[in-house]
């Protein structure tokens, strides 16, 4: 940084080209609509900043020097590169295009995000999308990732990062039509222990479901027939009638619409709800790209989210 600094600052480059195209600094001045003193000062300080003469200057004209007829063919190919990059990076931001990198929760990206990258793909052409479906926590910046869909309880632990609240979700209770036929419906939250449960051991408060109504709180430590780490498991095996599971709205959605499930004593819920977060690497500048990846994504929870 510090060799362009020693260059000069780009109103002075500009200056000096167009006094030495016009041919002084009068022409240059009415072609620019400044006052020629000032385009006199910036030359000046131009050649003190190089230590050598650019213009030869006389009360009736002004001439480049040897030096400066060789650093003018310099500068002004500079400067058509400055305006080339420039406008390539209109013409960029004008029409959306290049790589979005996105972090993903599997079972999330799975539901939600996958089913409408076709679309979003054939609305943008330009666009291309990397997924990449884990868990963890990443290090946007640190990774390069554009955007991270997080699903979670608190906002977002980096301060320094931009969080975009898309939707918001609850935990519920639910079972199979089948298997509450075949054993009963719980009517208070003690009555689970009776009950096969499938536990989600990545659950905040796993072992025990924490539950709400109405300003009421019970915890309950179910008696579970399986434990597992994927809520997708857990949700087939609710399906398929093994038993009651303590689940997200927004997983068990499809289902309930469906009636495949149905919701274990209604108004319960956990404790702590939570909501879907995009995530940003710092910076108030939000790439084209990935700003319509986020509205999509918002779209597409808001079109088919459960209540």
């Amino acid at each position: 940084m510090q060799e362009f600094a020693e260059l000069g600052d780009l109103e002075e480059l500009t200056t000096f080209v167009a006094v030495a195209e016009a041919g002084g600094f009068a022409a240059a001045a009415k072609a620019l609509g400044r006052d020629a003193s000032v385009l006199s000062r910036r030359v000046s300080q131009l050649e003190r900043r190089l230590g050598v003469r650019l213009l030869s200057r006389t009360t009736r004209r002004v001439a480049l020097t040897e030096v400066g007829a060789l650093y003018l063919r310099r500068v002004q190919g500079v400067l058509d590169d400055l305006v080339s990059a420039s406008r390539e990076a209109s013409d960029h931001a004008a029409t959306p295009q290049g790589l979005v990198r996105v972090s993903l929760p599997l079972s999330f990206g799975r539901q939600w995000i996958a089913p409408l990258l076709p679309a979003f793909l054939a609305d943008h052409p330009r666009i291309r999308v990397e997924l990449r479906l884990t868990d963890r926590f990443v290090d946007l910046v640190a990774e390069g990732f554009d955007v991270a869909i997080r699903v979670a309880a608190s906002r977002n632990r980096d301060s320094s990062l931009t969080a975009r609240r898309i939707a918001s979700y609850r935990n519920l209770l639910v079972a199979s039509p089948a298997y509450l036929a075949a054993h009963g419906t719980p009517e208070a939250p003690a009555d689970l222990r009776a009950h096969a449960c499938l536990g989600f051991t990545g659950y905040a408060g796993w072992p025990d479901w924490p539950l709400m109504k109405a300003g009421r709180r019970e915890t309950v430590r179910p008696a579970c027939i399986l434990v597992a780490d994927s809520t997708e498991v857990l949700l087939g095996a609710a399906i398929d009638g093994a038993g009651i599971t303590f689940t997200a709205d927004w997983l068990a959605g499809p289902a309930l619409r469906s009636g495949a499930l149905v919701e274990v004593l209604p108004g319960w819920s956990g404790r702590e709800s939570g909501a879907v977060y995009a995530i940003l690497p710092p910076g108030r500048l939000v790439p084209a790209k990935t700003r319509l990846f986020v509205d999509a994504v918002t779209r597409a929870i808001k079109a088919g989210w459960a209540r």
